[in-house]
C-alpha cells in the first residue's frame, strides 16, 4: 500500500525525478524502511496505456517544456527548442531508452591519466573505480534482468541485426552480437518476455523492458515507505540559517504551491532540469545556487558523439521488425590514439518509423535525395552511433535571462560545441558504418547528423576535490552534507556506454551509503 506523507514531515528523504536515477533510489531507500516522497513533473501512464505511434507518443511522454539552445552544434540548427529527446512522466525517460545496458569500460574512470591533458578539454578522472563499482553493477544487472548476464540469454536478432552482424564479420569485428539489453528475453520479475514488437522508444506495451515506472516503483510503493507524486513541478529547494536543504516547494497537480520538509534531498532531475533547479535555488546564502562553490554546476555538459548511418540494400530488409536496439558492435570502444582520437564510440542497430525518419534523415530537406530515400525505407537498414565525447567547461547549462517558463522561473539555455575530438571520433565512425554496409551489398549509404539527445551527462559531475566539480564518489554535494544528485549529472565523463545501467549502479551503491548515514545520524 502506497504510502501519504505529511508536508510537514521533516524525517523524510525527498527524490526529485522518478527516472533511472530517482526510482531506484526510492525504491533502494523503502527497502531498508527509509520514508521517501518522490516528486515527478509528468503525469503518471501505466504501460498498457503506451501508444504504438511516433508522433503521438511523443506528444505523450516527451518533455516540451520550454528549452533554448546555443553553440554550433547540429541540434541547435536543426531542433532549436528540442535539445533533448527524454520523458516527462513517472519512470522518466527510462520508459523511452531503447534497453542497452552496459558497463563502463576501467579505462573510461581514468580518462584524464589514460588520455592525457586534451586541448579545450576538462578531463578528469572519477573519484571511483571499475572495481568499486563492479559488486554494485552486479546487483543492477540482476534487478534489470540483462541479458547474456546472470545465465539470461539473448535475444534473438532481427533482420536489420543480420545485415548489421553480417557486415561487422566482412570488416573483421568480433565483438558483435544481440547486445547486454535490460529486456526480458525470458518472463521474469513478474513480466513478459520481449514480444518483438518494434516500438521499444514508445514505452514498452508487453512491461518487458525494465522502466522504474513498472519495476522499482510499485515495489518501492508496495512497502509502505514511498509516495510518488505525479505532475509536481519543483521550483526550488529551501535551507536553513546553517545552510542544510529543508524543504522542496512544488506545484501540484491542480496549480497550487506546496511545501514539503525533508531530511534529505536527492536531484535527479536529468542533467538539463537538475543543474537548472540548483542555479534557479540561488539565494542570499548561496548567490551563485546551491552547491556551486565550485563554479562548476551546469559546466561540462555531455550528450555522447552521435549520429546514425543507414544503407539502403537491393531486397527488403524490414528494419522496424523486432527490439529497436538489440544489436552492438564493440570493437572500436577501445582507445586507441592511432585512429585520430582519444576513447572509443559502439555501434547499435537503430531503426526509426517512417514519421521519425522523415523527420530526422536530413531535417528540412526535400527534393530528389530525400524522397528516394524515404521510398527506399523498406529496404533499409540502420545503426546509431554513441561514442565518448570530451567534457567542456564551456558546454553548459545556464538560465536564459530573458525567457521564462509558466511560474516565471527562468529555462535552461543549452549550449554546446563539438569539440575536434568529437568530429574526428564521428568521422571515423561515419567511415566505418559506411564500409560495414557496402561489404554486404548497400547500394547507398545515408549518413545523419545528430538527433536530440536522449543521453544527457555531466553537469554536476563528481570530483575528488571540490574545486573541480559538485558532488562526491557518493554523489553528496561538496558543499551541503544533505544534498544529492541522483542521475546521470554526477558523470564525470561519459564512456562510450549507453549510461543507464551506471546511472541505476551509482543510485543502489548511493542508497547504502544515504542509510548508513542516516542511521549514524551523520546526515
Amino acid at each position: 500500500m502506497a504510502a501519504k506523507f505529511d508536508l510537514n514531515d521533516d524525517s523524510l528523504v525527498v527524490i526529485i525525478g522518478s527516472g533511472a536515477g530517482g526510482g531506484t533510489l526510492g525504491n533502494e531507500l523503502a527497502q531498508k524502511g527509509v520514508n521517501v516522497v518522490i516528486l515527478e513533473a509528468g503525469k503518471r501512464h501505466e504501460y498498457t496505456e503506451f501508444i504504438n505511434d511516433e508522433w503521438a507518443s511523443f506528444a505523450q511522454l516527451a518533455w516540451t517544456d520550454a528549452r533554448t539552445t546555443s553553440g554550433t552544434w547540429r541540434v541547435a540548427k536543426n531542433f532549436p527548442n528540442l535539445p533533448a529527446w527524454i520523458v516527462k512522466a513517472v519512470g522518466g525517460t527510462t520508459t523511452h531508452w531503447a534497453g542497452a545496458a552496459l558497463r563502463f569500460q576501467p579505462h573510461e574512470f581514468k580518462a584524464l591519466t589514460t588520455y592525457g591533458r586534451v586541448q579545450a578539454a576538462n578531463l578528469l578522472d572519477w573519484p571511483l573505480t571499475l572495481e568499486e563499482l563492479e559488486p554494485y553493477y552486479a546487483r543492477a544487472e540482476d534487478k534489470m534482468g540483462v541479458t547474456r548476464t546472470n545465465g539470461l540469454p539473448g535475444l534473438p536478432g532481427n533482420n536489420n541485426f543480420k545485415v548489421f552482424k553480417a557486415g561487422a564479420d566482412r570488416l573483421g569485428y568480433k565483438e558483435c552480437n544481440t547486445g547486454h539489453m535490460a529486456i526480458n528475453s525470458i518472463p521474469r520479475d513478474d513480466r513478459n518476455s520481449c514480444q518483438q514488437t518494434g516500438f521499444c522508444f514508445q514505452g514498452c506495451k508487453w512491461g518487458a523492458k525494465w522502466s522504474t515506472l513498472y519495476t522499482e516503483i510499485p515495489k518501492g510503493e508496495n512497502t509502505g515507505h514511498m509516495e510518488v507524486r505525479p505532475e509536481s513541478r519543483v521550483l526550488r529547494i529551501e535551507h536553513d540559517a546553517s545552510g542544510k536543504v529543508n524543504a522542496v516547494v512544488y506545484v501540484d497537480k491542480d496549480g497550487a504551491q506546496q511545501r514539503q520538509k525533508a531530511r534529505i534531498v536527492c536531484v535527479a532531475g536529468n542533467s538539463i532540469e537538475s543543474p537548472r533547479l540548483l542555479l534557479n535555488s540561488a539565494s542570499s546564502k548561496y548567490p551563485d545556487g546551491l552547491a556551486n562553490s565550485s563554479g562548476q554546476v551546469g559546466r561540462n555538459y555531455m550528450r555522447h558523439t552521435t549520429g546514425s548511418v543507414y544503407a539502403v540494400f537491393e531486397k527488403p530488409v524490414h528494419m522496424y521488425r523486432g527490439t529497436t536496439m538489440a544489436g552492438i558492435i564493440r570493437d572500436e570502444a577501445r582507445h586507441d590514439p592511432s585512429r585520430g582520437f582519444v576513447g572509443g564510440y559502439e555501434f547499435e542497430t537503430l531503426s526509426l518509423g517512417v514519421p521519425f525518419m522523415a523527420a530526422f534523415l536530413d531535417p528540412g530537406a526535400w527534393g530528389r535525395s530525400f524522397t528516394s530515400a524515404m521510398d527506399d525505407y523498406v529496404n533499409t537498414a540502420g545503426l546509431w552511433i554513441v561514442g565518448e565525447d570530451m567534457p567542456q567547461e564551456t558546454n553548459r547549462i545556464t538560465l536564459n535571462p530573458t525567457v521564462k517558463d509558466k511560474f516565471g522561473l527562468p529555462v535552461a539555455d543549452v549550449h554546446f560545441d563539438d569539440h575536434p575530438n568529437d568530429d574526428a571520433m564521428r568521422n571515423h565512425a561515419y567511415g566505418q558504418g559506411r564500409k560495414l554496409y557496402e561489404a554486404v551489398g548497400a547500394i547507398r549509404t545515408l549518413p545523419t547528423p545528430p538527433y536530440p539527445s536522449t543521453h544527457n551527462l555531466g553537469t554536476n559531475r563528481m570530483s575528488e576535490k571540490p574545486r573541480d566539480g559538485v558532488v562526491n564518489k557518493w554523489g553528496q554535494t561538496h558543499d551541503i552534507g544533505n544534498l544529492f544528485v541522483s542521475d546521470g549529472s554526477q558523470f564525470t565523463t561519459g564512456g562510450a556506454e549507453n549510461p543507464t545501467l551506471t546511472i541505476v549502479t551509482l543510485a543502489i551503491r548511493q542508497a547504502d551509503y544515504i542509510a548508513a548515514q542516516m542511521k549514524a545520524r551523520a546526515i
